[in-house]
């Protein structure tokens, strides 16, 4: 659960700096003629923080020659993925604006270089028009101005944050995407093994706030300041309680991807329970949106022990054998890791473990937290 404080000081931010943009349009995962190839401490001196610009345009070079080698292959996709990376390459997740505005994961394999922090890399991919834009889904656009470099990646055993030096034109942005640029860097960073926060550097100083809206960076970013946030009906941001939910949205091509949303709602006791609920209602944006769960689900029970989360559903319409969406379990898990602690799930249909989806994947027994959302494939 998050700290009221923390979060009452995230809720005036988003009442002030999100809600006139959520509802104007700003996706894709293949493209034809694309392919992927295969919280706070001082900041180190500026002189050690710098790349050797001759390592920098090396680096470059070669990954633009990655890009040509695949540029008439076509990749294909998945919603939730196990982990299958490629020979040489390193699995990253990066968020992007899609066609309808959100901010959405979309899992990428990426060759690193001998010397290259995935975090590093991971930014990278994520400059507007930058070196590996080709790489990068149709109608899906990256948050980081364009022409920024990423002079300093750096996680800090101790304390877990990741700090980040960006060069000068990482100030060159719209007033009206600063929220969705930090969104998409700390829930990035954060995707990667270790990494519990962000701080943010420009040409080597600390950042106290972004330079445009002025956005506090006087603490770690973390995922508590939410993703695509949105106000149920009837509530206060005062009196609000965070809920991360996942939807399912659909390319220009139909190709099916999920859509993280923090919803505030009335303050609830528990964070498992209230996300279920949620998922229930279904998405407040049913135009660009699309419900997981059928509105005569219900929650019967749900209970943590062990680090195992069991959450026991109910809908007479199922038959025992009948195979339930993969979209739906997929959505289920998304949600309940992202709102708790648990280590794996456990899901019940009707009191029954013996559960099988659409796609032939069974649930009899406690599933771990997908390693990737929106997984690219060549």
């Amino acid at each position: 659960m998050m700290k009221q404080s923390k979060w009452l000081r995230h809720a005036v931010l988003v009442m002030l700096l999100v809600l006139p943009v959520l509802l104007a349009g700003c996706g894709i995962f293949s493209k034809e003629g694309k392919a992927i190839d295969p919280p706070q401490v001082e900041m180190e001196e500026r002189e050690e923080l710098q790349q050797q610009p001759s390592e920098e345009q090396q680096r470059g070079n070669e990954a633009g020659k990655e890009g040509e080698a695949g540029a008439n292959e076509q990749p294909t996709t998945g919603a939730v993925e196990e982990n299958d990376q490629a020979k040489g390459n390193e699995q990253t997740t990066v968020y992007l604006k899609d066609q309808n505005g959100y901010v959405a994961p979309i899992s990428i394999p990426v060759a690193i270089e001998e010397g290259v922090e995935l975090g590093q890399r991971t930014l990278e991919l994520m400059v507007d028009n930058g070196q590996y834009a080709s790489l990068l889904p149709e109608d899906f656009r990256a948050l980081i101005p364009q022409g920024t470099e990423v002079l300093q990646y750096r996680l800090d055993p101790q304390t877990n944050v990741a700090q980040v030096d960006f060069s000068e034109s990482f100030a060159n942005y719209n007033d009206q995407d600063e929220r969705s640029i930090l969104e998409a860097i700390t829930w990035s960073l954060t995707s990667l093994p270790g990494v519990q926060g962000v701080e943010l550097y420009h040409e080597g100083a600390k950042l106290a706030e972004m330079p445009m809206a002025g956005y506090p960076l006087d603490e770690p970013l973390t995922r508590e300041m939410g993703i695509n946030v949105e106000l149920a009906s009837g509530v206060s941001y005062t009196n609000s309680y965070p809920v991360t939910l996942y939807f399912s949205a659909l390319t220009y091509y139909d190709e099916q991807y999920y859509v993280p949303v923090t919803r505030l709602i009335e303050r609830a006791d528990s964070a498992a329970e209230a996300a279920m609920e949620q998922l229930i209602v279904g998405p407040q944006n049913k135009k660009d949106l699309l419900a997981v769960l059928l509105p005569d689900m219900a929650v019967s029970s749900i209970a943590q022990q062990d680090g195992v989360l069991t959450v026991d559903l109910e809908n007479t319409t199922f038959a025992t054998d009948e195979k339930i969406p993969g979209e739906m379990m997929d959505a289920i898990l998304l949600s309940l890791f992202e709102n708790t602690n648990a280590q794996s799930v456990q899901v019940k249909l009707n009191g029954q473990s013996d559960i099988v989806d659409d796609r032939n994947k069974t649930y009899s027994e406690p599933v771990a937290r997908p390693e990737q959302v929106n997984a690219i494939k060549l």
